[in-house]
């Protein structure tokens, strides 16, 4: 008999404002976020699950991205969400920097196109291409 056998997971993750995530991942992004009874957040995922979102009062940001969104058109998405307000991240490594708009451009060996964004605690979310 297996004692480990779970029938669902989810992830989660802390930030240092709930209401501000609530504001940001329901409103801003537009996903579907509820309250659950200990008063923590479910974003409920476009194709099912749910990520935990938990405040935490010495939260430090990951420092690793924590939600990848694929998209079709990763530039087309930067401008979409530059138009809500998200700012997207510019890094200048000389090796996978990224350009003006905050896109790394993908190719053999570098992965798919990809642009980073910050949640209102800090937390790293990308979108990247879904091809």
């Amino acid at each position: 008999m297996t004692a480990f056998a779970p029938t669902r997971a989810f992830s989660g993750f802390s930030v240092d404002d709930i209401d501000a995530a609530r504001a940001f991942y329901g409103e801003t992004l537009g996903l579907e976020v509820s309250t659950n009874l200990m008063g923590f957040l479910d974003i409920h995922l476009p194709q099912g699950g749910s990520i935990l979102v938990y405040g935490k009062p010495n939260h430090t940001p990951a420092s690793f991205t924590i939600l990848n969104f694929p998209v079709d058109d990763v530039e087309a998405a930067v401008d979409d969400l530059n138009a809500r307000g998200v700012v997207t991240k510019i890094y200048t490594d000389p090796d996978f920097g990224t350009d003006e708009k905050g896109i790394a451009h993908g190719g053999p060996g570098r992965g798919p196109d990809i642009a980073w964004f910050t949640d209102p605690a800090g937390n790293v979310l990308a979108v990247l291409s879904a091809g």
